[in-house]
């Protein structure tokens, strides 16, 4: 007696958007939006072991199952959750920039936030410093960000800036309350 053969639904390879390609299509030919560079790299990000590879970088319902590449693929699983943690700043504007020219009153090179408010100075050109803030700062806008930071960290880190941080707010209690 023969067989019936039925097919497995979950065997099929799920489609890789809700939206038909043509559809996607006639939406790219259109202009992007202001907000589309945010909005590719926002995330939520996730961290995938790519066998013989490492560890890919892929946005949250993406999948290599799929047939989607990763952003980035590092060896080391540690980067690729630093990646994971600074790909939602890459898309934003800059909350910080540094002057051009020297301060005419003699304070340095001006600090200025994204709506020009000074707030602060630096004695040389640093624009190594505040690229490193920019960056810093897109960790700390968003908590997934800042987890994947701390889990790249590891535990003896985290332990250590644990110490640190309770002796920090214990110190600044301890000012507040007076002598």
């Amino acid at each position: 007696m023969p067989t019936r053969r039925h097919s497995n639904p979950s065997a099929h390879p799920a489609p890789s958007n809700a939206f038909r390609p043509e559809f996607l299509s006639r939406l790219d030919e259109r202009d992007e939006p202001l907000t589309a560079a945010e909005a590719d790299t926002a995330g939520p990000w996730l961290v995938l072991p790519l066998p013989g590879e490492g560890f890919g970088v892929f946005r949250e319902g993406e999948h290599p199952s799929r047939g989607i590449r990763p952003v980035a693929v590092f060896a080391d699983r540690c980067l690729a959750l630093v990646a994971a943690a600074v790909l939602p700043g890459t898309g934003r504007e800059s909350l910080l920039s540094l002057a051009g020219d020297p301060d005419p009153g003699g304070r340095g090179y001006a600090v200025r936030l994204d709506d020009g408010t000074v707030v602060g100075h630096c004695a040389q050109f640093e624009e190594e410093l505040i690229d490193a803030m920019n960056a810093a700062v897109g960790i700390l806008r968003g908590p997934g960000s800042l987890a994947y930071e701390m889990e790249a960290a590891g535990a003896v880190t985290l332990e250590r800036a644990g110490a640190l941080l309770a002796a920090r707010t214990a110190a600044a209690a301890a000012a507040e309350e007076g002598p």
